[in-house]
């Protein structure tokens, strides 16, 4: 009777201590993967997009976005955009004076981040107006984002409304309407939406200069870094 009982005792010791280390195995685990975890978040996100777009130089070289400057140009800026975005309402200008600033020796690329609701059904717009040449499209979608408190409203976009604020442009609007269904367009869109994912891009406006990305959300960022552009 007392050897079963020490036996017994033993083999509960045994489990009791496998049961120990599978614990103290699982705690080891969930650590390491929060430590990594940790890590992770905690990285630099610019580092990374840099690092993704040097892998991927191909996602800069799509043909058919709408274009300013010499294909050429030494310094080739791409702008991720979304015409329904304040934040690329509100940084246009300075891109336009950047532009002028350096006229003919930078390239500027747009290329659509359909990140909010409506948008997609804009750029749809301007894509049918670039169909009628590009000076209409650059006019339109002046016009378009100078109106944008109108149509954008992220609580209730109406983006059908921006035909009212082209119509004065010279483009001839019916034909603009039948064009918004071209899968030319639609194509654009989608390579668009498949490199916004390659690059990580999660804000709109996005700017890479000569793929790579802006340092700091800034006019004066975004101007140095052509400058360096052009100086290398």
């Amino acid at each position: 009777m007392l050897a079963r009982r020490a036996g017994m005792q033993t083999r509960s010791s045994g489990d009791f201590m496998k049961r120990t280390y599978l614990v103290i195995g699982a705690a080891i685990v969930l650590v390491g993967g929060f430590l990594v975890a940790s890590l992770l978040s905690t990285s630099d996100p610019g580092a990374q997009r840099a690092e993704v777009a040097a892998q991927n130089p191909a996602v800069f070289n799509r043909m058919g976005s709408p274009a300013l400057g010499p294909l050429m140009a030494r310094a080739q800026v791409t702008e991720f955009f979304d015409p329904a975005c304040e934040g690329c309402r509100a940084f246009h200008p300075y891109v336009k004076q950047i532009m002028q600033a350096h006229e003919g020796k930078v390239r500027l690329t747009l290329r659509y981040a359909t990140f909010h609701k409506g948008s997609d059904y804009v750029v749809k717009v301007l894509e049918a107006v670039r169909m009628q040449g590009d000076a209409l499209y650059w006019q339109a979608l002046d016009a378009i984002l100078e109106a944008q408190p109108v149509w954008a409203d992220h609580g209730r976009p109406q983006p059908q409304r921006v035909w009212e604020f082209i119509g004065g442009l010279g483009i001839d609007l019916e034909r603009a309407r039948r064009d918004m269904d071209d899968p030319r367009i639609a194509a654009l869109i989608a390579q668009d939406t498949a490199d916004i994912t390659t690059l990580r891009v999660n804000k709109t406006p996005s700017f890479f200069i000569n793929g790579q990305p802006l340092r700091e959300f800034s006019p004066d960022t975004l101007n140095a870094q052509i400058v360096e552009a052009l100086r290398s």
